[in-house]
Formats: structure tokens, C-alpha cells, sequence
């Protein structure tokens, strides 16, 4: 039971926490203060969701229709490359944390919800790698497995959306911000040609 839910936990944490699209947007969104409780609410739910529907074994079905996967892959790359054009053009004027432009709360959450699920990393950490690993666990321990890679989401997201705001006072001066803006763009780019020659 423990060892299975820990297990669950430091494996969801060394998959979650390396650089990628959704760690960059989330941090963003924390800077900025804006719905960020909106933003990690859709990453949390999202996580805990493909992690679950891993474990369930939904990975077997995805495995027998690659087709799913190539059109997140191309989605995905698209909008990854949209994002970083936009945080290459953002880079290009001088900002500080109060002259950010106000988004919707719609706007913002429907942004979450394209860097989640047009990612196929996602489904490939979550769904595929993580629902593997819990189902070597046994009957009873997959589900502890999988409690654990989900606080490890809740804790990431709730670490790196609130903890943004530490590193507020940082974000007055508009050099910071242009190289943020060229770091998100960096990432979401790398990210992009990843899924188109991955």
C-alpha cells in the first residue's frame, strides 16, 4: 500500500516536472496572477483524469489506434508553434507585471486545455508510461500507484501556480520579462518540432 503509493508519487514527480509546455504556461499564468486557481484546477483535473484512465487500462485502446495520438501530435505542434510565435512577438515590446493585458477567464482556460490535451507527451507519460508502471503494482496497489502520481500532479501544479507569485517582485523589471517571453517561446517551439520529428 505505501510503497506502491510512493512509488506512484516520486515516479509522477520525475515525469511532471520537466520543462515542457504545460510547466511553462502554468508558471506564466502565475506570474501574470491571472486565474491561475482556473489554470492549475485544469491541469490537476487533467492529470488525475489520464492518470486514472491509465490505470483502467484505457492505454491498450490507444495503443491499437495510433491515429488518436497522430492528430493530438499535429494539433498539438500547431498550437505549440502558435504559442511560441506569440511569446517571441511578446518579447519584442517592453512589459513589466502591471502592464500585462488582461485575459478572460475563458480564454485562459480553454488555453489549459489545449496545452493538456493537445500534447501527446501527455498521454504518453500518463495515459501509457504511468498506467504501465501502476499496473505492475498488482490489483489493489495500481490504485495506490495512481493516488500517488496524482498528488504528485496536485502538489506540482499548486508548487510552481502559487510559488509564481515569490518571484513577482523579479518580474517588474521588463528584461525579465523579454526573457521569460523568449524562454516559453524557446520551450514551446523545441516542444513542437519534438512531436513533428518525434
Amino acid at each position: 500500500m505505501l510503497p506502491a503509493l510512493l512509488t506512484g508519487l516520486f515516479t509522477g514527480l520525475s515525469l511532471i516536472t520537466a520543462i515542457g509546455a504545460q510547466n511553462a504556461f502554468v508558471l506564466r499564468q502565475g506570474l501574470t496572477l491571472q486565474h491561475i486557481g482556473a489554470v492549475v484546477l485544469v491541469c490537476i483535473a487533467g492529470d488525475v483524469l489520464l492518470i486514472n484512465a491509465g490505470v483502467a487500462g484505457v492505454g491498450a485502446v490507444i495503443r491499437s489506434h495510433p491515429t488518436v495520438l497522430d492528430l493530438c501530435r499535429w494539433g498539438g505542434a500547431a498550437y505549440l508553434l502558435w504559442f511560441a510565435v506569440r511569446s517571441f512577438l511578446a518579447a519584442r515590446h517592453a512589459r513589466t507585471l502591471t502592464s500585462e493585458k488582461v485575459a478572460t477567464r475563458g480564454s485562459v482556460i480553454a488555453a489549459a486545455l489545449a496545452i493538456t490535451f493537445l500534447n501527446p507527451h501527455v498521454y504518453l507519460d500518463t495515459v501509457l508510461m504511468l498506467g504501465n508502471v501502476a499496473n505492475q503494482q498488482g490489483v489493489s496497489g495500481r490504485w495506490w500507484f495512481a493516488l500517488g502520481a496524482c498528488l504528485a500532479s496536485i502538489t506540482w501544479f499548486t508548487t510552481i501556480g502559487y510559488g509564481a507569485r515569490l518571484a513577482a517582485p523579479l518580474m517588474s523589471r521588463t528584461s525579465t520579462w523579454r526573457v521569460l517571453d523568449v524562454l516559453i517561446g524557446c520551450t514551446m517551439l523545441t516542444v513542437a518540432v519534438l512531436l513533428v520529428v518525434g
